[in-house]
């Protein structure tokens, strides 16, 4: 072989090596944008699912408690007319209106109850409320998470475009660095809980 083919040879080769090793890059750095953008898509889901479900959560709560409230104003209210016709009866001024009226109306509220009728009933208003708190904490740990993990992914996103021989591909491509999430202005500042 001539030495000018020989050249000729090599050049291409190492042409064909420069071309791999770009098409290696541009592929990876594809596959990180791909990575930041699903990533932050993820946080997106998690902040969706927060307002889907923190409101029904809510409303759920607040309608056993208002149910419970309710129950036990009835049972109170009950009890109390209940303590009044045994006074009549123990006085002898027993009005047998009273003891119809009664009967119905506590047979009205019992059998909208399925519990067992007690001294003081088994109501689930407080397990309510701290399952919405452990939905509420589960949720925002959810969100930190996706957070993270969207930060962890724009980390290596940046660090690879701005890495030679990987930033000279980058910049012919016209990427740029991505932000990292940050938090609100303010959010470091601790809450203030009143329950006034």
């Amino acid at each position: 072989m001539k030495t000018p083919t020989k050249w000729i040879i090599g050049i291409l080769v190492a042409v064909i090596i420069l071309i791999l090793w770009w098409i290696g890059i541009y592929n990876s750095l594809i596959s990180l944008d791909e990575g930041v953008k699903t990533q932050w898509a993820q946080v997106e889901n998690q902040y969706q699912r927060r307002a889907d479900l923190i409101p029904n959560l809510i409303a759920t709560v607040e309608g056993a408690r208002d149910f419970e409230a309710d129950t036990q104003a009835k049972i109170a209210e009950l009890r109390t007319q209940s303590t009044q016709i045994k006074q009549s009866l123990a006085s002898g001024n027993l009005n047998p209106s009273s003891l119809n009226e009664l009967s119905g109306r506590m047979d009205s509220v019992l059998s909208g109850l399925n519990i067992v009728v007690e001294a003081y009933p088994d109501l689930k208003a407080t397990e309510n409320f701290l399952a919405l708190q452990s939905q509420l904490e589960g949720t925002e740990n959810r969100i930190a998470t996706e957070r993270g993990r969207y930060n962890e992914i724009v980390k290596a996103f940046n660090i690879k475009i701005k890495r030679i021989p990987s930033k000279w591909v980058a910049n012919s491509l016209g990427y740029e660095e991505k932000d990292l999430f940050e938090a609100d202005e303010g959010s470091s500042e601790v809450p203030v809980v009143d329950f006034s």
